[in-house]
């Protein structure tokens, strides 16, 4: 590979870190204006999309210790956002979900973070989001997240 090309990559990877970054501490105030860490968020965020998962199956899915995902439900349980259920047909399964009481208020954080985003691209121009769009549908294809 050219170096050219290597400095490119480099370029673009230190540039997709800073957005990331910049993602993560606009996110992170918006979790906090409800009272949630961003680890406790992306819980949130996971359960939504699967409705019920055993913890094992949400650590997977976070790659984090089944340990630390226990502890970042029980905080949640102890909010009233998730509850954990036992398998009828294995005792020692547990599964975790949104509790019902959490539903609305989650539906208000998707609205939230949506307003978030919204307000951030309505300060770009015209040119800026097109560039915007572009650069993220390619960065898509790249990831693998999209197979045209």
């Amino acid at each position: 590979m050219e170096k050219e090309n290597l400095n490119d990559i480099a370029k673009a990877a230190k540039l997709f870190r800073e957005v990331m970054h910049l993602f993560k501490q606009s996110m992170s105030k918006v979790f906090e204006d409800i009272g949630i860490t961003a680890p406790q968020g992306m819980v949130i965020g996971i359960l939504s999309k699967e409705k019920t998962l055993k913890i094992t199956e949400l650590s997977a899915k976070l790659s984090l210790s089944n340990s630390t995902v226990s502890g970042i439900v029980d905080r949640l349980e102890k909010q009233g956002m998730v509850e954990r259920k036992r398998s009828v047909e294995d005792k020692r399964v547990v599964y975790v979900s949104i509790s019902s009481d959490f539903k609305e208020m989650h539906q208000n954080f998707h609205k939230r973070i949506g307003e978030k985003i919204e307000d951030a691209m309505s300060k770009g121009t015209p040119e800026e989001l097109a560039k915007v769009f572009e650069g993220l549908d390619a960065l898509k294809k790249l990831l693998g997240g999209c197979e045209e």
